[in-house]
């Protein structure tokens, strides 16, 4: 095939996790197959925050800067707001240009192979983006092998992994993967062979469409609700059990919807997979399949495990599923105009350099702090990495209103004041920050830490996102 290659590899799966015997032990049930834990998002986590951790990571192995990228496609089942322009966030959040052109793709677990299908023939570079996070009902398989996870591809004339075909394949098959209308749970009816036969074909399908033998590729990553289902196609697919296993991630991260072949694909190349065949499947059903192979090492900047374990109820705090109300009233309440003014500063670390004096002020507003000037401010990014000046604890009721919620599903946290690196050495500003993933509780004078795109808060309906700060030692 023609068209742009892949040129960097990103993936980032959320740091907590819960072991699935903590759901039998909960349920009295088995839960889901093959599964040993999944993957548990923060409660500042969400399928943006993810995407944005792994376009990161992808950005920077292919050696690409977001303001670059000239075509931006997004895939998720879960976003954050059933209607809402999420894409238009992550580029804001990347640094990617206003006037690049995106894409959003949602509806099924197929969506991240489609997005990468329909980006080949873009203008490059471009980034396809996939995250999901899907749930279940407390009791559910569902919820057992519900797990989270993202991964974003870089896409260049020049990259080393080539698409080398694409099949598509689609025949009704209701009710073997749904969510309905205003709900956060996905479902099924059930039907253990049904499901397995909506599956395979449709899987095989895509495969058969693809027109070209894929017995020799080095790994193949499907959609995985659980731990068996991938095997389950390795005839409809021609290939060994051996094969699926090296692209297969789900015993470790749960369920990643979408994203769950991408993450599965990251993982076949760090192992040393030069070739590959990549097929999201949807229920309903479809499928879309991708085969590729590389005639160098890929750039590649993943991570694929968690490193924190959680009890069964951290885990349904985390998620949000037992949490109480946000009290009334005494919130700093910001309007979303004037919280939009601010965009640049939280979503990526934007300063001012004085245009009189040339010193910095974060944020860029009012006088120069050092001269006075008015003049204005050159816009000046910020590298995301400072030092620890002074920190506290947000215990048990300390919490503003707006971050109660937050205080209840991940408990007390510490906040920061930081001094953020300048471009230049010996340069600095000092903002204040949460600080998230911090090992020792509230981080000690001097910490080095880095900036991470984190959920602050929700405020009439709408989640306003920005940076925290995560210690540099634990930075994955």
């Amino acid at each position: 095939m023609t068209g742009l290659r892949i040129a960097g590899v990103g993936a980032y799966v959320p740091r907590l996790y819960v072991p699935v015997s903590t759901y039998r032990d909960a349920w009295g049930k088995s839960g889901a197959a093959g599964v040993e834990r999944v993957a548990v998002p923060d409660a500042d986590e969400d399928t943006l925050t993810m995407a944005t951790e792994a376009s990161q990571r992808a950005l920077s192995a292919a050696d690409v800067d977001a303001s670059k990228i000239e075509h931006l496609a997004f895939a998720t089942t879960t976003p954050p707001a059933d209607e809402e322009e999420h894409t238009v966030r992550l580029a804001s959040l990347l640094g990617v240009g206003p006037a690049v052109p995106t894409r959003q793709f949602g509806g099924g677990t197929r969506a991240g192979a489609v997005a990468l299908a329909a980006t080949l023939d873009a203008e490059g570079p471009a980034l396809v983006v996939v995250s999901d996070s899907p749930q279940g009902a407390p009791e559910s398989d569902e919820a057992a092998a519900a797990g989270a996870g993202a991964a974003a591809l870089v896409l260049a004339k020049d990259g080393p992994l080539s698409v080398d075909g694409v099949g598509e394949y689609g025949e009704p098959f209701p009710g073997t993967r749904f969510r309905q209308r205003g709900s956060a749970e996905t479902e099924s009816i059930g039907i253990t062979q049904y499901e397995r036969d909506a599956y395979t074909s449709s899987v095989g399908g895509a495969v058969e469409a693809l027109g070209t033998d894929v017995s020799a590729v080095d790994a193949v990553a499907l959609t995985a609700p659980d731990g068996k289902l991938p095997y389950r196609a390795a005839g409809a697919v021609g290939v060994p059990t051996e094969k699926i296993a090296s692209g297969t991630v789900v015993s470790k991260t749960g369920d990643a919807g979408a994203a769950g072949p991408f993450l599965g694909l990251a993982s076949a190349l760090e192992s040393g997979a030069s070739s590959a065949l990549l097929v999201g499947y949807g229920g309903g059903a479809g499928a879309t399949a991708v085969v590729l192979s590389a005639d160098s090492d890929v750039p590649l900047g993943a991570v694929l495990e968690g490193d924190t374990e959680l009890s069964y109820a951290e885990a349904l705090r985390r998620r949000g599923t037992i949490t109480g109300e946000e009290p009334e009233g005494g919130g700093a309440y910001v309007s979303v105009p004037t919280w939009r003014q601010t965009i640049p500063q939280r979503h990526r670390l934007v300063a001012g350099r004085c245009t009189d004096c040339g010193a910095l002020s974060f944020p860029p507003e009012g006088a120069c702090f050092d001269c006075g000037s008015l003049a204005g401010y050159e816009d000046t990014p910020l590298p995301g990495t400072g030092a620890v000046e002074a920190a506290t604890a947000i215990g048990q009721g300390g919490a503003p209103p707006e971050f109660v919620e937050q205080q209840q599903r991940s408990g007390s946290f510490p906040v920061a004041v930081v001094a953020f690196d300048g471009p230049e050495d010996d340069e600095s500003v000092s903002a204040p920050a949460q600080v998230v993933h911090s090992p020792a509780g509230t981080p000690a004078i001097g910490d080095r830490v880095e900036a991470v795109p984190r959920r602050i808060y929700e405020q009439e309906g709408v989640v306003r996102y920005g940076f925290k700060v995560v210690p540099t030692e634990v930075q994955r």
